[in-house]
């Protein structure tokens, strides 16, 4: 039976590569305490044993799904990269191109001090910063070095024995310096800084006016009294009664008919009124008025949506400002998530919108429908990916990446990924700008970045299965110690930069520095230190700019240590 299996993976390898895949995730999401391998790793180690038994792959499999990851991961972070660039996210976009500098220097440092050729640079630039991504372009740049195909790939097979090496602390060590060292370093008590953030940010609006926002709402009908609250006040003057809480007048009946109005219509004693709000403050407010059982009346269609944010006049504006605007009247917002990895943003008065936000909102669908007309799109639920835009998006950006341009006689190229990588990013920020050119929705985003990059991570740990022990007893215990330099000594220095250079407040810090070496489990790991999302308001421009850079720095520290 055990020959049977070896015979048919060899002869068959896309089996092995399913193979890969199922213990790889299987090993990625087996917990020891609190820590995970993660699917990658994971895939990694499946695929290095796996490759034991000699399994040959063509190279094209690999690259396919590849660029496939490439561009979803450019298509995610497309939108908070142009910002920080462009943007009041300027400071934040600087701090992440300066951190991922240093990332790239501590791993050059070590590479020429312990004498590692490029394949072991590379390795230990993936490993250290847990940039899985620029494996791919370093493999790309090895390829073009001219190199007899022997030593290619020698250097080839050691990036993965590096990576494997050096992740482990990449990973546990970042998380644990910023959210256990970071405070300390920086002098301050997280969670009472994050607690003061949320205050400053609330000031100008009742406490409860907008972050209350994700609480049960409902509708009730209540009968104006004569002499009552709302008798002879506007609608508009009587959705303020409940001082600094969101109810709103969504229905009217007047002499026994349902009728059209506005908010400056004056309510009339004998009118029955249909309010929605948070079931306790119309409990409180309106206890003690007369409520009707009017089912027509309340007969309210109600929708929750997702509404991807476009609007450019919108961009930098508080959710108090925008909860100020005649459009915004009827709707409640429920959540804001930002950036490629979908992060939740604290829902605070002062909070400010970002373009490409996703703000989930809630209320009649009237309502609902002026105000995406508004400010941006219907993100509504799709399982279609629009292949024709991912297709020519992948295409364009390959054909600008494989120009290739000799320096000093190496040939420098982006390569067909790292156009893709870009094209990525272009038209994931355009969407912002023009949502009509198509979607792919997050299920195919996710797909394409965790099984397009472990598929790529598979076959690299297949192929370089049956070298990779004496890999191992080659770069020797020396690697992991460089592994600790190259993942520590930029995230020691970061919090520090980000106090007294940048000037960041004390309650996003941290996130910049988590969000700067793309390391969104050390970024939670200082939320619930912190008990609080404000981390995560500095963690989405260093992520989209960092994201990008790091997975480049594969290409650049093949050329500077060759």
């Amino acid at each position: 039976m055990w020959t049977y299996i070896v015979e048919t993976l060899r002869a068959n390898p896309q089996l092995a590569i399913f193979l890969t895949l199922a213990v790889g995730y299987w090993i990625g999401a087996r917990r020891f305490g609190s820590f995970s391998l993660g699917a990658v790793t994971g895939t990694l180690l499946a695929g290095v044993l796996i490759g034991q038994i000699g399994i040959e792959i063509s190279g094209q499999v690999k690259s396919i799904f590849f660029i496939m990851f490439l561009f979803a991961v450019g298509f995610g972070v497309g939108p908070q990269f142009v910002r920080g660039i462009a943007s009041d996210g300027a400071p934040q976009a600087i701090f992440a191109v300066v951190i991922s500098a240093i990332c790239l220097l501590a791993v050059y440092v070590a590479a020429i001090i312990s004498g590692y050729g490029p394949g072991l640079a590379a390795g230990l630039l993936a490993g250290a910063q847990t940039i899985s991504a620029s494996i791919g372009l370093a493999s790309d740049a090895i390829n073009q070095l001219g190199l007899p195909p022997e030593e290619a790939k020698a250097e080839l097979d050691l990036i993965p024995v590096a990576y494997a090496i050096t992740y482990l602390f990449g990973t546990i060590g970042t998380g644990w310096i910023l959210a256990f060292l970071g405070p300390k370093m920086l002098g301050v008590d997280i969670a009472a800084e994050c607690a003061r953030y949320e205050r400053e940010m609330s000031e100008g609006a009742p406490k409860s006016s907008l972050t209350s926002a994700r609480r049960q709402r409902e509708a009730r009908a209540y009968k104006v009294r004569d002499m009552g609250l709302a008798v002879g006040k506007t609608v508009g003057e009587a959705e303020q009664i409940a001082d600094g809480e969101r109810i709103f007048i969504e229905n009217l009946r007047r002499n026994g008919e349902i009728q059209p109005f506005t908010t400056e219509t004056v309510l009339q004693s004998g009118d029955v009124v249909a309010v929605s709000g948070k079931r306790e403050v119309l409990v409180e407010v309106f206890g003690a008025a007369d409520e009707i059982d009017d089912r027509e009346l309340l007969d309210i269609p109600v929708e929750g949506v997702d509404v991807l944010l476009t609007s450019k006049a919108l961009n930098g504006r508080t959710l108090t400002e925008v909860s100020q605007q005649p459009y915004a009247r009827g709707v409640y917002l429920n959540s804001i998530r930002r950036g490629s990895m979908g992060v939740n943003i604290p829902v605070l008065p002062l909070t400010k919108l970002n373009r490409g936000d996703i703000l989930q909102v809630a209320g009649a669908k009237s309502n609902v429908d002026r105000f995406v007309a508004e400010v941006g799109y219907a993100d509504r639920p799709t399982a279609i990916t629009d292949m024709v835009l991912v297709g020519f998006a992948i295409l364009i950006g390959g054909l600008i990446g494989a120009a290739v341009l000799p320096i000093g006689g190496i040939p420098i190229t982006l390569s067909t990924s790292g156009g893709a990588l870009i094209a990525g990013i272009f038209f994931g920020w355009f969407r912002t700008v023009k949502p009509q050119i198509g979607n792919v929705p997050q299920a195919s985003l996710w797909f394409m970045n965790s099984v397009g990059l472990n598929v790529f991570i598979a076959i690299v740990g297949i192929s370089s299965g049956p070298t990779f022990v004496a890999g191992l007893k080659e770069a020797g215990f020396g690697l992991f110690f460089w592994g600790l330099f190259a993942t520590a000594v930029p995230m020691l220095l970061a919090p520090y930069i980000g106090k007294y250079i940048f000037r960041f407040d004390p309650a996003i810090n941290l996130g910049c520095c988590g969000g700067a070496r793309t390391s969104t489990a050390s970024v939670a790991m200082v939320g619930e230190v912190a008990k609080s999302d404000v981390p995560m308001l500095g963690y989405t421009v260093p992520y989209a700019v960092s994201n990008t850079l790091l997975t480049l720095w594969g290409l650049v520290i093949v050329l500077l240590i060759t």
